[in-house]
């Protein structure tokens, strides 16, 4: 073995073995040429290729310090409560230090740049990695087409507002859907109705319906990992979405800002069935790295990119962020975060239905098959009362989410359940959690008030 990989793996050792802990900062170039009997530019070496390993991280006239890792920052102060609601990541998980380094390389790239206000579409060169950074999932678009945003909401907010080119004005939204767009519908008084989405999937004959009659200006949905549902449509229901929105010239916003954390990337989105270019791309990057963070990306078809780019009118996103999170992407760390998120969540996810199984015996709750993703719904049985139920459960500080939040307000065929989530679920709680939410829906069945 040369001395060089001898350093490199003495290096790793140590960093493995916690001698040089998350954040830490490594010994000097010199210092640490000297403690090896080396030359500099061995050591040099060896800490740029930790870099590229993304084991140590550098900053300009500072030096090289230790990535973080998972479990290194500590144990986490236990609580007894149990958090089935929050749809926030675990901070457990953000790549805190790694995103760090990745804001100071942009820093020391882009300098005095990053302190304009930018162009309305985002940073150019974030816009160019978006490319093949979406291409990874069958989106394929130009620059051209892509627009950053603060988050998945802007956008949606925009193309509520804007005017399409088939001159309808209805939105037709999936029923349950995202609660804080159908209130935003609602008080904007935008025209809208609704379509009813099971954990089963969608009539499709009604959706044809629907975009028949007419006035239909797009169709808001979340094929993957859906909220609150957590369910995702099959190949051939996109593939028809897809088809009818060509058919009667109906487009289709899809929100997919699920897509990071789901175990199977391997389902292409509507978006990469459509022909005609029906079709508007969301994703979101905040679910997958910090919600403060704040960022999104929005893939507009050609016929709505000069409506689009007039409506949204100035930068609205942090110069930094976008060169930080462009960074993040072409490191590789991005990639490696993503699957470190999905086998966390995947592992949350089956500890949560191993469970209902072992304590629903009587069959109290209907889950359906989800293995990915966030959300799982506990459709319950209709003689329960939801408010006393969460209350109840709040009460022994199990905290839920009501699914009557999810559906418009002049919406009737609602269906009764919990919106499950295990982004902030503890592992080691979510067997007491399930066992204490059946043993309260008991409770509920049996009781006469």
């Amino acid at each position: 073995m040369t001395k060089y990989a001898e350093i490199l793996a003495d290096l790793e050792r140590k960093i493995q073995e916690g001698h040089y802990v998350s954040g830490q900062k490594l010994p000097s170039i010199r210092h640490a040429a000297k403690q090896y009997a080396c030359s500099i530019s061995t050591i040099t070496r060896a800490y740029s290729e930790l870099e590229k390993r993304h084991a140590v991280y550098s900053i300009a006239q500072s030096g090289y310090y230790v990535v973080d890792k998972p479990g290194s920052r500590g144990p986490v102060t236990e609580s007894a409560k149990i958090d089935f609601a929050s749809i926030s990541p675990d901070p457990s998980v953000f790549p805190y230090l790694d995103f760090q380094h990745c804001l100071n390389q942009a820093l020391d790239t882009y300098k005095s740049d990053l302190f304009t206000c930018g162009e309305a579409e985002g940073l150019d060169t974030l816009r160019h990695t978006l490319v093949s950074h979406l291409a990874g999932d069958q989106v394929f678009s130009k620059a051209e087409q892509i627009f950053v945003t603060p988050g998945a909401n802007r956008a949606l907010e925009i193309l509520a507002k804007m005017p399409f080119p088939n001159g309808k004005s209805v939105i037709l939204v999936e029923q349950p859907s995202y609660d804080l767009y159908l209130r935003f519908l609602e008080a904007e008084g935008v025209p809208v109705c609704g379509i009813p989405r099971t954990a089963a999937g969608l009539d499709l004959d009604e959706l044809e319906a629907k975009f028949r009659q007419g006035g239909i200006k797009f169709f808001y949905t979340m094929p993957r990992y859906h909220s609150p549902l957590g369910t995702s449509y099959r190949a051939d229901e996109r593939k028809a979405i897809a088809r009818l929105a060509s058919q009667y010239d109906v487009y289709v916003v899809e929100d997919d800002y699920m897509a990071d954390l789901g175990e199977d990337p391997s389902t292409d989105p509507v978006y990469a069935y459509n022909r005609t270019s029906h079709v508007v791309y969301l994703k979101s990057f905040s679910k997958i790295i910090f919600p403060g963070l704040r960022l999104g990306a929005a893939v507009i078809p050609e016929k709505l990119l000069e409506t689009f780019r007039t409506f949204k009118r100035y930068a609205d996103t942090s110069q930094l962020s976008q060169a930080a999170l462009e960074v993040y992407i072409k490191s590789g760390m991005y990639e490696r975060h993503r699957r470190k998120i999905r086998a966390s969540y995947t592992a949350r996810i089956s500890a949560l239905t191993e469970a209902v199984r072992r304590h629903n015996e009587a069959g109290l709750l209907q889950i359906p098959d989800i293995r990915s993703g966030v959300y799982v719904p506990f459709k319950l049985p209709l003689t329960v009362n939801l408010e006393r139920l969460t209350e109840r459960l709040a009460a022994k500080e199990i905290l839920v989410v009501s699914g009557k939040r999810f559906y418009l307000k002049e919406y009737r065929e609602r269906e009764k359940f919990l919106r499950i989530s295990i982004a902030r679920a503890q592992p080691e709680q979510i067997e007491q959690g399930v066992r204490e939410i059946i043993e309260e829906v008991r409770r509920e069945v049996g009781s006469p008030y």
